[in-house]
């Protein structure tokens, strides 16, 4: 984990007080700053990196309970304090103020403590506090991931030999490298080998290296000290700190600036990052996983990556195949797509989509899928509520061969094999169908799906 020094802030406007509460701190091993009353503690929560406020109830100008409430949302007239939210406040209070306290909770507070307090009361309820915040973040990050959905979809044989791939890298910290055009489900992947690692109670990551302006993106990855240019008028921690002890996701790491790329790469093999704007080395315990959509070689050859990075990071490859070379998936991919929404397709519109190229992937059919069942008002979805160059799209001809078979022969032939191997399965298994998808090297939901497709009893 990184060793970065957690920053107390305590108010409080007796100066007896404030001077004990910053000893104490600094006793614990915190970094102390301190302010005399909410007004000042709010200047320093704008300048400064703090990781929890420990703060008077009542004080001149600005009271605990105000300041409290200025950090969660904006009451008593104050504006509400960027990215300081979920900033941890503990109040300290006298015995005969517990309501005001309990009012306190309320309002948000992490905890409260009455005076006077011993030194082992106050550095327990920090570390409460400290670990509830980072219980929020996780929680924070966690339905990013669910917005993703979590089981990756496909029966196909790339599909069958990627998740035996997943499998197998996930348990290691080997650096992995995924290709694939845009849509493919990259970050999905991604977000499978972290759920499969020893890291998986670790943070996932996520940072999307395209969407980032380059001057930018050295602050994102490796945070900054204040005053380290124009704008930083406080410390920053940057992804890498942010997911010690669990996974950092690179994406579209060759739109990286070559700069960048070079500070990446020490970071990769010394495990140590510094802040922009800092001297200090900081140590990082991350696996990080990178992914492309372009050819990583032509990127070499485009002077976008840099070609020692490369091989630093194609430690483990996985490339992942486009929806044009898996149509025997789209079937399955639009059923657990439109399950979620309580609605149906046709088998003429099932069959326009499989004539479809799909060069945006699964997200194209994602998005095409959930704008055709609004348009079917949620129900059956007919080639009506395509989109018209998907309902006149025209498949290959027959004169479109690969040797002398017609490619458009293939599907069915795949299908009865699928078919006759399932049956087999089954036949082995008694019937019990968590053996038969073990023994197929598929999920038992995708066995359930195709048993239901082929009407196999």
């Amino acid at each position: 984990m990184t060793n970065t020094i957690k920053t107390i802030l305590a108010v409080d406007d007796e100066p007896n007080m404030l001077r004990l509460l910053e000893i104490s701190l600094r006793q614990v091993g915190y970094k102390a700053l301190t302010a005399r009353d909410g007004r000042e503690a709010l200047q320093v929560i704008q300048t400064q990196h703090v990781d929890c406020v420990v703060t008077d109830l009542h004080m001149p100008h600005m009271s605990g309970l105000q300041l409290l409430k200025a950090i969660r949302g904006g009451a008593e007239g104050e504006q509400k304090i960027a990215d300081n939210a979920d900033l941890p406040v503990i109040i300290v209070t006298a015995q005969g103020e517990v309501k005001t306290a309990i009012e306190a909770m309320k309002n948000g507070a992490a905890d409260y403590i009455l005076r006077p307090f011993d030194l082992e009361e106050l550095e327990l309820a920090i570390s409460r506090a400290l670990s509830f915040a980072r219980l929020a973040l996780e929680n924070q990050y966690l339905r990013e991931e669910k917005k993703a959905d979590s089981g990756i979809i496909g029966s196909s044989l790339q599909m069958q030999q990627l998740a035996v791939s997943i499998r197998q890298v996930a348990p290691e910290k080997t650096t992995v490298l995924i290709a694939g055009e845009t849509g493919t489900g990259k970050e999905l992947v991604a977000h499978a080998i972290h759920a499969g690692s020893p890291r998986k109670h670790g943070l996932f990551v996520p940072v999307n290296c395209a969407a980032i302006p380059h001057e930018m993106l050295e602050s994102e990855l490796f945070g900054h000290e204040k005053g380290a240019f124009t704008g930083a008028i406080k410390e920053r921690v940057g992804k890498f700190e942010l997911a010690s002890g669990g996974t950092l996701f690179l994406d579209e790491v060759t739109e990286m600036p070559m700069s960048l790329q070079a500070k990446l790469l020490r970071a990769l093999q010394e495990n140590v990052i510094e802040r922009v704007g800092g001297n200090r080395q900081i140590d990082v315990d991350i696996r990080v996983i990178a992914a492309t959509n372009r050819d990583p070689k032509q990127a070499i050859m485009d002077g976008k990556l840099r070609e020692d990075l490369y091989y630093r990071l194609n430690v483990f490859r996985l490339d992942l195949p486009a929806l044009r070379v898996r149509k025997s998936d789209i079937a399955e991919l639009a059923h657990h797509f439109l399950t979620k929404r309580g609605v149906a397709i046709s088998q003429e519109a099932l069959s326009a989509l499989m004539a479809y190229d799909w060069p945006g992937n699964v997200r194209e059919l994602e998005n095409v899928l959930e704008r055709a069942a609004i348009i079917s008002a949620n129900q059956t979805i007919l080639p009506a509520h395509l989109p018209t160059e998907m309902v006149n799209h025209v498949p290959l001809q027959a004169s479109e061969t690969v040797g002398t078979e017609n490619v458009l022969a293939l599907p069915p032939a795949v299908e009865a094999l699928e078919r006759r191997m399932i049956q087999q399965a089954l036949v082995q298994t008694q019937g019990n169908k968590s053996k038969a998808a073990k023994l197929l090297e598929i999920s038992e939901r995708s066995l359930w799906y195709k048993i239901s497709q082929y009407q196999i009893h």
